[in-house]
């Protein structure tokens, strides 16, 4: 390493503190200690081209650690991003490119959004696990076995990200599946928000990641660029899944340096003073000089040049000589534009069937997932009982890297935000486990939607139905809880013909959904409808006259809510029953429907075996809402059910008495 690159650092550290400074709010306490390694990565060894930041065979790079995402932008836009030096001065400021934390599909060059620590390590491991599916898959398409995809992902974190637990659930995982195409950059530098780490995070990580599969590769002095250099060198030949330890100093320079001071917040006048002066960066704030652009510009030019030229004469020959298929497998992922063609109005139901959901659910998932190999699904260790296997597929894994059955153990977190990252890559991706663990994967699941990723999480289990599973297993408040998300879709479908609408409309949209599945057998209702599941809700009977109340139920519940109007019309109550598969999509429809659908003058009754704070708001009242707020107990179906006075009779008695009321 020369001068100049060291001056380039020395003017990207400071560029960053100045945009923390200008916004009163940051974190520099980071941006000291990563500036040098990440400069390293972009000047060196990062693939990327400056013309295409969506290059499908570019790196990736994951700021895991999010709160240095002032150090990412300013050496986005030294290296040539499209970042001006005006969306520097804006940093943390409403609408501008330039948040608080990386988001994606906000600024050029950033991969995933990140922030809640942990969540962008484990988002990793999922691009990690995609590029090696991608790679596997193009080179079964391609006779000459050229590597269209062979990018390596890398992630920076620091302790933060290492404590939280996600991040060893997916780092375990990556190093059971062998993934040597993953670099983890780790800044140790022993400090956090409240202080140093003696009595909090004090194992030895070499030997922690070397008992789980990685290569570890320890840097003694963190600001080295010539050991960073090397150390990167040394990754990128691994035939493992990699963590580089750089030992750092956090802050390094500033008066606050190795102390939990520098974490956040502006610098002192002074002390940004004293590090412009040791630093010898002496200009005016906001500005680098026209050397440290031309110089670390050129440097990524020069080396990515004649691999760039390269790649595409090599996609240039193949696109005259190979099958239509690889054109269409990388025009999808690079334009994200993975549909997969089903269509549910093609299949007939028999009118006796009965079946429990889940077993309907690995059939319907079998009927379109032959149209497709960009579709992946995996599971927390619950295959067996969620039955989300894809047939004539098998188990992804270092051996396998084309099974399309993706066991990742009991890892519900982890495996949400390894979907996440999977879905970044451009593919379509299903998980599963029970919904009463939905709770373990709800800050994935909201990563999820954040960035309006194209992940469906399967909950089976979904209601006190699984009795001797006893509390602990059985849902209350989850349900809700996904329905709260913002750009989740969540769909209980109440039977197979519902869940055959809800995969219709989960596979043409590129967005989060929730698939909640109960585990009971249920019949087919009369009157529903797949076609209609887009809108959120439908009537399913029709009392033929002005209803004296209207029934509003999901799931499995609307069996027991069409019994019920079927024995009250004997005695004549005449009730309307409404299916509502999705509460989200029906609360999008317009008002003329939504107020066809559920008359404002007619009594309105909500049924779940649920919290019902949620669903009942469409009813007239709180205490026109049906459901459950209390833990279950363990017992048989029929025990637990009439316990919690959720049984028929007992159901059948209280919209009696709503309806009466």
């Amino acid at each position: 390493m020369n001068q100049k690159d060291i001056q380039c650092v020395n003017e990207i550290k400071i560029l960053a503190l100045d945009m923390i400074n200008n916004a009163s709010t940051g974190h520099p306490g980071a941006v000291l200690s990563q500036a040098p390694i990440l400069y390293t990565l972009y000047a060196n060894h990062l693939r990327i081209d400056l013309e295409n930041d969506k290059w499908i065979n570019r790196d990736r790079f994951v700021l895991s650690s999010g709160h240095a995402s002032a150090l990412l932008y300013a050496i986005l836009h030294v290296c040539g991003y499209n970042i001006s030096m005006n969306d520097l001065k804006s940093f943390r400021r409403l609408n501008s490119i330039t948040p608080g934390h990386p988001e994606y599909g906000v600024t050029p060059g950033v991969e995933c959004s990140t922030g809640p620590l942990g969540q962008g390590v484990a988002t990793a491991v999922g691009m990690a696990l995609a590029q090696r599916y991608i790679e596997a898959l193009l080179d079964e398409e391609e006779d000459k076995k050229q590597k269209i995809i062979d990018y390596k992902t890398y992630v920076m974190c620091s302790d933060g990200d290492l404590m939280e637990g996600v991040s060893y659930e997916a780092l375990s995982f990556a190093g059971a599946q062998k993934l040597n195409n993953l670099v983890v950059l780790y800044d140790d530098n022993n400090m956090s928000i409240d202080g140093t780490l003696e009595t909090t995070f004090n194992e030895n990580m070499e030997k922690r990641f070397e008992s789980i599969g990685f290569e570890v590769i320890k840097v003694k002095d963190g600001s080295n660029l010539l050991q960073i250099d090397r150390a990167l060198n040394s990754a990128k030949k691994s035939d493992k899944p990699v963590i580089v330890i750089f030992k750092t100093i956090l802050g390094k320079g500033s008066y606050n340096q190795n102390t939990s001071q520098v974490h956040s917040g502006p610098l002192s006048d002074a002390d940004l003073y004293n590090l412009r002066q040791t630093l010898n960066v002496t200009s005016q704030p906001f500005y680098v000089t026209k050397d440290t652009m031309i110089y670390m510009k050129d440097k990524v030019i020069t080396r990515m040049k004649k691999e760039i030229h390269n790649w595409h004469e090599m996609m240039n020959n193949i696109s005259i000589s190979k099958s239509e298929n690889l054109d269409h497998i990388l025009n999808m992922l690079q334009n994200n534009k993975n549909i997969i063609n089903f269509d549910s109005s093609k299949y007939q139901i028999n009118v006796n069937y009965n079946e429990e959901l889940t077993v309907s659910n690995y059939k319907v998932m079998n009927l379109f997932a032959g149209n497709t190999n960009l579709m992946l699904n995996g599971s927390a260790d619950l295959f067996k009982s969620v039955k989300n296997v894809i047939d004539n597929s098998t188990v992804m894994s270092d051996k396998n890297p084309l099974g399309r059955n993706i066991r990742f153990g009991v890892r519900e977190h982890a495996m949400g935000a390894i979907l996440n990252g999977m879905a970044l890559s451009g593919l379509k991706v299903c998980g599963s486990t029970f919904l009463a663990f939905s709770d373990y994967l709800k800050p994935a699941i909201r990563m999820s939607a954040l960035m309006s990723l194209p992940v469906t999480y399967i909950f089976s289990h979904d209601s006190i139905l699984i009795g001797q599973d006893g509390p602990t297993h059985e849902p209350i408040e989850q349900l809700a809880m996904l329905r709260t998300i913002p750009n989740l879709i969540t769909y209980r479908p109440a039977d197979i013909t519902e869940l055959m609408g809800a995969w219709d409309n989960i596979l043409k949209q590129n967005k989060p959904t929730a698939l909640v599945l109960t585990k009971q057998k249920v019949p087919k209702i009369p009157g529903t409808n797949s076609s209609l599941i887009g809108r959120g809700a439908y009537l399913v009977r029709d009392c033929g006259s002005k209803p004296d109340a209207i029934l509003i139920s999901s799931g499995s519940d609307l069996t027991n809510a069409y019994i019920i109007a079927n024995k009250l019309a004997v005695n004549g109550i005449n009730l309307n029953v409404v299916s509502i598969p999705s509460l989200e999509l029906f609360l999008n429809q317009d008002e003329e429907y939504k107020n066809k659908l559920l008359a404002n003058e007619t009594k309105r009754i909500t049924l779940e075996a649920s919290n019902p704070y949620v669903l009942g708001s469409l009813a007239t009242s709180n205490d026109y809402a049906i459901g459950l707020n209390d833990f279950g107990f363990s017992g048989t179906s029929d025990e637990v059910a009439k316990e919690m006075e959720f049984d028929l009779d007992s159901l059948l008695l209280k919209v009696q008495s709503l309806v009466r009321k």
